[in-house]
């Protein structure tokens, strides 16, 4: 199950009687299907970054060296801030030791529709 979707219908309608509008993030904040795809890969590649990361046991730090960056960045990184490209959440998967497939398979995965 998605985190934060309201998935009892009884609390749904409850919700929207008393006025409260429910949708998805994407609806929030106006993005585009393209916009969130994008959002959504950035995020899955950061979720892969941690966890190769930590099956070779590299501390933020250590993968930071790696890099030529700060732990900070990292972390930045791994809890999907905005402000972290692409290019760098990919050079981080390799130097965390990630293969190819394992980028392709995160790249491949069909995104979850959004929950009206």
């Amino acid at each position: 199950m998605r985190q934060g979707v309201i998935v009892d219908s009884r609390k749904r309608r409850k919700l929207q009687a008393t006025g409260w509008r429910i949708g998805s993030a994407e609806d929030f904040l106006g993005l585009t299907p393209d916009e969130a795809a994008l959002i959504d890969l950035k995020l899955s590649l950061a979720g892969l970054v941690r966890s190769v990361r930590q099956r070779a046991k590299l501390s933020q730090r250590a993968l930071a060296e790696r890099l030529g960056s700060s732990q900070s960045r990292v972390a930045k990184l791994e809890a999907g801030d905005a402000s972290v490209s692409l290019d760098l959440i990919v050079k981080a998967a390799f130097a965390a030791g990630a293969r190819k497939s394992e980028l392709a398979q995160v790249i491949s995965r069909e995104r979850r529709p959004a929950v009206p």
